[in-house]
């Protein structure tokens, strides 16, 4: 269990806050904003309203007792820029910022940010690509030349082993585990038949995978 604490409770904060309190981190939630802060303290055990850009209201939640801050604030980059600098003078042992533009990530990775996380364009990145091209379910950006990807096993495969039909061999690609409905069977063995309905998720060059979901 992590200690965390959110600043900013738009869209990306509330979601976020609410993800890490499922994982079992313990949660503390800031904003500004009165009303929102009402509608949301039913459901976290820490809600506070402040202002962070005042460092008196920082210094007041505890700083360095939290393993990471999140700064989630994405209408007013002023704020975000000043708050993450805060943080860091105020001991901060890991600080997460959210930017809309490259610009705003090379200011915020100066003034104290460990970390840059763009949400809005990872995810229309991943909807992109999901849907560009056919029977991708799901995937993972490791690097921009590798990725993590769920695909449909095609009708071809069904009855045959992982072995017979080798991807591994012929397309470069890895087989990291199968997945049927909500089961999962990670590194399954070469020997493995594959069944209607199973899904392969996949580790690979992007291209490589892509030319595989276009030969099938």
């Amino acid at each position: 269990m992590k200690s965390v604490l959110v600043i900013g409770m738009g869209r990306f904060g509330k979601h976020l806050a609410r993800k890490m309190t499922e994982l079992g981190n313990d949660v503390m939630i800031v904003d500004k904003e009165e009303s929102i802060m009402e509608e949301l303290a039913p459901n976290f055990t820490d809600a506070h309203i402040g202002d962070c850009t005042n460092i008196a209201v920082l210094s007041s939640l505890g700083i360095s007792n939290f393993d990471i801050c999140f700064v989630a604030i994405g209408s007013n980059f002023q704020a975000s820029l000043e708050i993450t600098s805060l943080l860091k003078e105020l001991g901060a042992k890991y600080v997460v910022s959210k930017a809309s533009r490259d610009i705003q990530a090379k200011f915020l990775l100066r003034n104290g940010a460990d970390e840059v996380v763009y949400p809005e364009r990872e995810m229309a990145e991943k909807v992109a690509i999901r849907h560009n091209v056919k029977n991708i379910f799901d995937f993972i950006e490791l690097t921009p030349e590798f990725a993590i990807f769920e695909l449909p096993i095609w009708e071809s495969w069904i009855g045959k082993s992982i072995a017979y039909v080798d991807i591994r061999k012929k397309f470069h690609i890895n087989i990291l585990a199968i997945k049927n409905g909500n089961d999962l069977q990670p590194l399954p063995g070469s020997d493995y038949i594959f069944t209607p309905n199973d899904h392969v998720v996949v580790i690979g060059k992007s291209k490589d995978i892509y030319k595989l979901n276009s030969r099938y």
